[in-house]
C-alpha cells in the first residue's frame, strides 16, 4: 500500500464544489470514479480545500491510498486521459503513508477577479464578477489593512460554519488594478467557509462608498455575520496554490 498526492486544477463552473454530495456532481466524485477505473480498485480521495460550487482551482491537493504498481509520477499522465477537459491533474507523487496535506502547515492563496465595465466581457463570464460601476480601490486597500494578521473572522463566515475556532491568520492581502480589472489576492494559513467571498463583498461595499474603511475594524470586533457585506458570487474566485511548508518529501 502506498499513498499518492495529486495536484489538481479545475474549472468549477459545472460542478457543485469539491466535496461529494448527493444533489449534484462534484470534483471529488469524478476523481474517485476515474481513479477507481484506472487503478481497478476502490479509491476514495481526501482533499485539502473544499472549494464551493462554481469556484475554480489551479492547485488543489488531495491524497489517496492504492496498491497499484503504476509509478506514482505516471499516474497524472494516465488519469488525464479519462478525465473531462475541465479537470486536470498537474502532478502525482508518492508521500509518506501517514501524510495528509490538510494537517500539515501550509499557506493557501486565493484570487478573486472583478471587472468594472459598462458591459460584461462574455469570454470572462465564468471567471470574473462584473460590476457596472467603478469602485475606489484606494479605499478598499485601506480597509484591507485591518484584515491582515491574526483575527477572529466570525463576521466573515456563514453562520452555519462548524469549526472549533473562527480565528485565522491572513499573511498578505493585495488589490491590483489592470485597466478595468481588479484582482484581490489573499494568502493565509487557512480560511473559513465563504470567508474570501465575504471579505471581497465587504471590500466592494467600501469601494462603492457604502462602508467607510475604518468600519472594517468594528466589523471584525462584532464577530457577527450580519455586520459584514454580501457574499461575492463564486465565479470570480480561484484557489491559486496550497504551499506546503517544509513537507517531508
Amino acid at each position: 500500500m502506498k499513498r499518492i498526492m495529486l495536484t489538481v486544477s479545475y474549472d468549477g463552473t459545472n460542478y457543485c464544489g469539491w466535496q461529494w454530495q448527493p444533489n449534484g456532481i462534484t470534483i471529488e466524485e469524478v476523481l474517485n470514479r476515474e481513479l477507481s477505473r484506472l487503478l481497478r480498485e476502490e479509491i476514495h480521495i481526501r482533499g485539502t480545500s473544499r472549494t464551493d460550487s462554481g469556484v475554480h482551482a489551479l492547485g488543489n491537493l488531495c491524497i489517496f491510498d492504492t496498491e497499484t504498481r503504476i509509478p506514482p509520477e505516471k499516474i497524472c499522465y494516465a488519469i488525464n486521459q479519462s478525465l473531462p477537459e475541465d479537470i486536470v491533474v498537474q502532478d502525482s507523487r508518492e508521500v509518506p503513508p501517514d501524510f495528509h496535506p490538510r494537517k500539515w502547515d501550509s499557506e493557501k492563496t486565493y484570487e478573486y477577479t472583478m471587472v468594472c465595465s459598462r458591459f460584461p466581457n462574455p469570454l470572462m463570464r465564468r471567471y470574473a464578477y462584473f460590476l457596472h460601476q467603478k469602485v475606489d480601490v484606494t479605499l478598499m486597500r485601506k480597509a484591507a489593512e485591518y484584515l491582515v494578521g491574526e483575527h477572529d473572522f466570525a463576521s466573515f463566515c456563514t453562520p452555519r460554519t462548524q469549526v472549533e475556532t473562527t480565528v485565522r491568520c491572513i499573511h498578505r492581502l493585495e488589490l491590483k488594478e489592470d485597466g478595468d480589472t481588479i484582482t484581490l489576492r489573499i494568502t493565509g494559513s487557512g480560511f473559513l467557509y465563504n470567508m474570501v467571498r465575504i471579505i471581497t463583498g465587504t471590500l466592494l461595499e467600501v469601494g462603492k462608498g457604502r462602508i467607510p474603511p475604518e468600519q472594517m475594524k468594528d466589523i471584525l470586533q462584532a464577530r457577527n455575520r450580519s455586520t459584514a457585506g454580501p457574499t461575492a458570487p463564486p465565479q470570480g474566485l480561484r484557489l491559486v496554490e496550497i504551499k506546503l511548508l517544509n513537507p517531508p518529501f
